[in-house]
């Protein structure tokens, strides 16, 4: 998830507008919406304020995906790609939800992954179609 969409989930869910968290936060609404859209570069310092004004902590870290995992992700995400219903299944969850696309599609490269690994095997497009049903029913 991108930076931008996580602190717009958070500010969201905790029912606060943009000025509200600027002001607590000590920064400009221009500079957190700008932050939001995906725009500026923030500063480790900057980022931690924001995460004080929202009731969380700030965590920076730098980390390897071992390569399995970011191979079975590749192939989940590429298995996705391939079908217009995945979008379309992504779309109305993350509606439903209140979270933002790429959110609802990391966890589901993440179901995806985790089926892959349970059957010891790829997904074909009917496993697809199926996770998708699912996902709509739960």
């Amino acid at each position: 998830m991108e930076l931008g969409e996580r602190l717009r989930e958070r500010r969201k869910a905790a029912g606060r507008t943009i000025a509200s968290v600027a002001v607590d936060a000590g920064l400009s609404v221009p500079y957190i919406a700008n932050l939001e859209n995906g725009r500026g570069n923030p500063t480790v310092a900057a980022l931690d304020r924001l995460a004080t004004a929202l009731g969380t902590r700030l965590e920076v870290g730098i980390a390897d995906e071992p390569p399995d995992a970011s191979q079975a992700s590749q192939a989940s995400a590429d298995l996705l790609s391939g079908s217009d219903r995945s979008g379309q299944v992504i779309r109305v969850l993350a509606v439903a939800q209140s979270r933002s696309r790429s959110a609802v599609r990391a966890d589901v490269i993440r179901a995806v992954d985790g089926l892959t690994a349970v059957l010891d095997r790829p997904l074909s497009d009917a496993d697809l179609n199926r996770l998708l049903d699912l996902l709509l029913l739960a």
